[in-house]
């Protein structure tokens, strides 16, 4: 298709131009914007949905950047050759030198930068939530994960209706700081635990009362993104999906120009002089392409954005981006109640008194390890031919009476509150299948359907471990991680026999935060093709991109750290790479991707 000027129309035919336009408005996507407004250029932010965040809202909020201005305040500096050599560790070989240390070396100058642009943005940094693995080189049992502080989301105005909310939500006026979630796990241990349950309370009177909006983590950060879009006058249109890319010619040399966008029930060309930023997320719940590149996950079990098709990667490919790490996601083990509703499987890893077992009835990995790891030991179990979609957590009556699991609150009943409490498991859990109770070994294993003696070996051999104080066969408790959620009262805080009778077994299924794969980019965020060449024009960040992670998760917010330092680096190229006569020029013999 050839677009050529007209008089008054924009250059090349185009409906909108503008010097970068950004797809999607999750973390990559706005830190993208307001960089590219920083340096002078023009931009616009498109998104899909009927609103804006993407999963960055539904997120724990959590950004992992070892560096970070807010770690440097209370005096602690990661040292970053070490970090890289972490980052290389855990990749594998499977992610360029030049993408790791462009991470290492560009995420503290994105979050220095945005506590410069806007005053929306205050990070925090709370040591102790350790990286994933503290024990390699480079790793940090303090941790890098920066945080934002909650906010009143009545600051957002007429932008609060339009925050993408929580898959799950949480009763009114309830809501958690990253520190709180820890110490309310241990609301049976200590006064502490206790003293957040109080708080919790008072937070549902403060926004009975006094109407209090607060939210935290993703809902937080979404929130200041939006506010400081806002604050600097950039665009954002929401309900308008991307639907093709735009280039000026055919074959390797041609440039990504623009793109077409429905909008108000038409589509509309948008010229973009200088880039294209693809932040649109992976295809989390695109079933189809779920299930040719994920076979073991049969079932939409994503707790990723509801709008995260693959629109951006599909329109990359067509114009000849190549792809990685298809088969991958953020994965993380989950409860699915039977209305599909999903839930967490978090701390209840981390309890001492429990552990998973597979179809066989046996253990296959330490129970707290990281959740994708956990979840690559369910693959590949299941590719053995036994099932590990689903395993079983397996725990006891005392367990339930002194933990929080699955929700449950260990305190006595209190009618009408907003989580199941009281001593009894719930009925609809029994009734619902997810929850099996037995009152001996072999009543349990036949319910889950695993072999009486193995359940019972696996069972006195955990016992046993446990009295000892170490998990000898999977080393559970030996790293900083596996303690944080665990119970600080124990020697091993992971480590502590099952009793008597009646056991639980808890179902655990394959969940995700989202697909992790997607274009393949370079350091710059440039989309590469099937020869390695950068595809003019056009950038990828945040989870259309494939992840600088590559198969591995280098601590809490290492989703969310990546997608919003590359938003950075790739507005950042395209400032620096421009030329007034590119910026300037009418675009010429302009086709349809």
């Amino acid at each position: 298709m050839t677009a050529t000027n007209s008089g008054s129309e924009p250059s090349g035919g185009f409906d909108h131009e503008v010097d970068v336009l950004v797809v999607g408005s999750g973390g990559g996507g706005m830190t993208a914007a307001l960089t590219a407004q920083a340096a002078g250029l023009d931009g616009l932010v498109i998104e899909k949905s009927a609103h804006y965040g993407g999963s960055t809202a539904l997120s724990g909020g959590g950004i992992w950047v070892p560096g970070a201005p807010s770690q440097r305040r209370e005096g602690y500096t990661p040292d970053p050759e070490e970090v890289f050599g972490y980052l290389k560790q855990i990749t594998g070989g499977l992610v360029s030198d030049a993408r790791l240390r462009q991470y290492v070396d560009a995420a503290p100058k994105m979050m220095q930068f945005l506590e410069d642009r806007s005053r929306w943005f205050e990070f925090v940094w709370k040591p102790g939530y350790a990286d994933y693995y503290p024990e390699l080189p480079g790793g940090s049992e303090l941790g890098s994960t920066i945080n934002v502080p909650a906010m009143d989301l009545r600051k957002l105005g007429a932008e609060e209706e339009h925050l993408l909310q929580p898959l799950a939500l949480a009763p009114k006026g309830i809501w958690f700081a990253p520190k709180d979630l820890r110490l309310f796990y241990q609301v049976r241990q200590n006064w502490r635990g206790k003293a957040v349950l109080v708080k919790l309370i008072w937070r549902m009177f403060r926004a009975r009362v006094f109407g209090d909006r607060m939210a935290a983590i993703g809902q937080s950060l979404a929130a200041r993104m939006r506010l400081a879009l806002k604050e600097h006058d950039i665009p954002l249109w929401l309900e308008s999906p991307m639907t093709e890319l735009i280039t000026d010619g055919d074959g390797p040399s041609a440039r990504v120009i623009g793109a077409i966008v429905e909008r108000d029930g038409r589509s509309q060309r948008i010229g973009a002089r200088a880039g294209v930023i693809i932040a649109s997320g992976g295809f989390d719940h695109d079933m189809d392409w779920r299930r040719e590149y994920l076979p073991e996950v049969e079932k939409d079990w994503s707790f990723g954005n509801p709008a995260a098709t693959g629109d951006g990667i599909r329109a990359g490919q067509k114009v000849g981006a190549a792809t990685e790490l298809m088969d991958e996601a953020w994965w993380f083990p989950a409860m699915c109640w039977p209305d599909g509703r999903l839930q967490f499987m978090l701390n209840e890893r981390m309890m001492p008194a429990q552990f998973v077992v597979n179809g066989a009835g046996k253990r296959f990995i330490n129970e707290a390890a990281p959740y994708m790891d956990f979840a690559h030991a369910m693959i590949e179990g299941q590719r053995s031919g036994v099932t590990h979609i689903p395993v079983w957590l397996i725990t006891d009556k005392r367990s339930f009476h002194r933990y929080v699991v699955g929700g449950h609150l260990p305190i006595p009943k209190i009618p009408f509150a907003p989580v199941p409490t009281g001593w009894k498991i719930p009925k609809a859990w029994l009734e619902s299948g997810i929850v099996k109770e037995g009152h001996s070994w072999e009543d349990l294993a036949a319910k889950i359907d695993v072999p009486t003696a193995a359940l019972r070996e696996t069972a006195e051999r955990f016992n046993e471990l446990a009295r000892q104080g170490h998990d000898d066969d999977f080393q559970r408790g030996d790293s900083a991680y596996d303690n944080y959620y665990g119970d600080p009262t124990l020697p091993n805080p992971n480590l502590y026999p099952l009793s008597k009778p009646p056991y639980y077994a808890f179902q655990i299924i394959l969940g995700d935060l989202g697909t992790s794969g997607g274009l393949r980019t370079d350091e710059f965020a440039r989309v590469l093709d099937t020869e390695e060449r950068p595809i003019a024009g056009l950038y990828a960040v945040g989870n259309a991109a494939a992840a600088v992670m590559g198969r591995s998760y280098a601590g809490a917010g290492a989703t969310i750290g990546p997608a919003m330092a590359f938003g950075y680096v790739a507005a950042r190229h395209i400032a620096e790479d421009r030329l007034p006569d590119r910026l300037q020029r009418p675009h010429d013999n302009v086709r349809n991707a």
